[in-house]
């Protein structure tokens, strides 16, 4: 395949996926300290699932590869766990699994009741396995490159780069 079919993630959809994670993470009784942004695409679903629970919202990125923005923050959030808040890190995606995973990673030293993983949207092929998700996908079958609400202003050829960083994902 030289490119991915394009599939839009309309809002009404997203609305939809947030309603999921708040009435998940609800169901399950276990309510964090802060939720924790994933940049870049957990960014916007953090902060709509924060209005949803009332939850405060921390943020990370891991998108630019910047340390003062990951790997510090990621030792400042790790200290946190460890004396006792509890995190909720929210991401777009769990595609291969290798974000969650550096995530996880960086988070080793926490009690591992003190972390868990929220996505839109979880390939359950991925490598990492998540805490709550709004819906399950099957890379072996679904081949789409979503493209969320945020990412529609983009150009087409921002789009593709951003598959292309990956392009194993969906083939």
């Amino acid at each position: 395949m030289d490119q991915p079919i394009l599939t839009p993630v309309t809002m009404e959809k997203f609305l939809g996926q947030i309603d999921a994670l708040a009435g998940g993470l609800a169901a399950s009784g276990w309510r964090p300290d802060y939720l924790v942004g994933i940049g870049r695409g957990g960014l916007v679903p953090a902060t709509y699932l924060s209005h949803a629970t009332g939850l405060a919202m921390l943020s990370v990125d891991l998108s630019v590869k910047l340390p003062d923005f990951a790997e510090a923050l990621l030792a400042k959030l790790a200290q946190r766990a460890m004396a006792g808040d509890k995190l909720l890190f929210v991401d777009d995606i769990n595609d291969s699994g290798r974000t969650i995973n550096a995530v996880r990673d960086a988070m080793t030293a926490a009690p591992a009741e003190a972390v868990r993983f929220a996505v839109l949207m979880d390939n359950v092929r991925s490598a990492a396995a998540v805490d709550y998700r709004a819906e399950a996908i099957d890379r072996a079958v679904t081949k789409d490159w979503f493209v969320f609400p945020w990412e529609a202003v983009a150009s087409r050829e921002s789009i593709l780069a951003d598959w292309g960083d990956v392009p194993e994902r969906t083939q």
